[in-house]
């Protein structure tokens, strides 16, 4: 009969050890959800901006010029 009690709190040491990690792991998802969020606003707001419509600009017109190129060919 020892024996079974043995096996029984082993298991619930394992259960607890399980409980604690499973904790500590929301608990650190949970804060670099935030730090993922906040450069994600950053970078979007980054893009909306007066650079971002640059950039933008940029790309519009690499592209007529490759497609113009492509025309002559």
């Amino acid at each position: 009969m020892l024996k079974r009690k043995r096996k029984g709190q082993t298991m619930v040491e394992y259960i607890i050890i399980v409980c604690l990690i499973a904790v500590s792991l929301i608990a650190v998802f949970t804060y670099l959800s935030r730090a993922i969020g906040k450069k994600a606003s950053g970078a979007a707001g980054a893009l909306s901006s007066e650079e971002g419509e640059n950039a933008r600009q940029a790309v519009e017109q690499i592209s007529e010029e490759s497609l113009k190129d492509l025309g002559e060919n």
